[in-house]
């Protein structure tokens, strides 16, 4: 129980820091403590580590050559400060894990929680590096090179930052679990890698998008330059949390497929 509460001390401390480094909102900060103990009940000292190694390069990357990516910035919904529902939309399965291997503790909801927090690190370092590409994205839905920053658009840059990602969760958790294997480090980085492969996906051909009847620039806000946009494509809830939520949770589904033998 002390080692519990010293965990959940730790993760307050840590969202308090991730609110005063602007990394989160005021309603992020909290989504984080929730999401934070609820992973320490579960997963202890290792599923807060791996939390971490996911918050902090996110963050890291989020910030790196930020000046470079403010184009980037006009098209999405959102900036680098996580709210209440983004942080849930990234974590919000990873949470339902620590539940449910705090219930059961059947070994299958670890490789769960990794596998989706692999997931998430895989999106956002493919969605934060990839932005830096010096050659236009490829649109999977039209495969044609569209502008740095558009849903459902692919680089090489990208695809290499988020497999890069799921194999740097797979490796934490291959050294902090004992009966993780290194087929297992494999399979959850492949894993990791197929949830921001089906981010990209759903990003291309369900997210919704409009168009700013000012500037004539296609984003995922609702206004821009000051009016409200038209829509353009996609379906209108199908905004970019919804898609990450859910390219999430089916890579944590085909974990749960993979290892519940385990």
């Amino acid at each position: 129980m002390n080692n519990i509460l010293t965990l959940i001390i730790v993760n307050i401390i840590v969202a308090i820091a991730g609110w005063k480094q602007k990394s989160l909102t005021i309603s992020g900060s909290i989504a984080t403590m929730i999401v934070g103990t609820l992973v320490s009940i579960g997963f202890g000292y290792k599923g807060l580590i791996i939390l971490g190694v996911f918050f902090v390069s996110s963050s890291m990357w989020s910030k790196y050559k930020k000046k470079q990516k403010q184009a980037v910035e006009n098209k999405v919904a959102k900036g680098d400060q996580r709210d209440f529902i983004q942080v849930f939309a990234n974590g919000g399965v990873a949470a339902i894990a620590g539940i449910l291997y705090t219930v059961t503790q059947s070994n299958v909801w670890i490789y769960v929680f990794i596998g989706s927090i692999a997931a998430a690190c895989a999106d956002t370092w493919a969605s934060e590096i990839g932005t830096l590409s010096k050659r236009k994205p490829i649109l999977v839905s039209k495969l044609k090179r569209v502008e740095a920053g558009t849903s459902g658009a692919i680089s090489i840059l990208g695809t290499i930052a988020g497999f890069a990602g799921a194999v740097v969760i797979a490796s934490f958790s291959y050294f902090l679990w004992d009966g993780i294997h290194f087929y297992s480090l494999v399979i959850l980085s492949l894993i990791g890698f197929i949830g921001n492969i089906i981010d990209t996906v759903l990003g291309g051909y369900v997210q919704v998008l409009y168009k700013c009847t000012n500037c004539g620039i296609e984003t995922e806000k609702i206004s821009h330059c000051g009016k409200k946009t038209t829509y353009l494509k996609g379906i209108s809830f199908f905004n970019n949390d919804v898609v990450n939520f859910l390219s999430i949770f089916l890579a944590s589904l085909l974990a749960f497929v993979l290892f519940n033998s385990i």
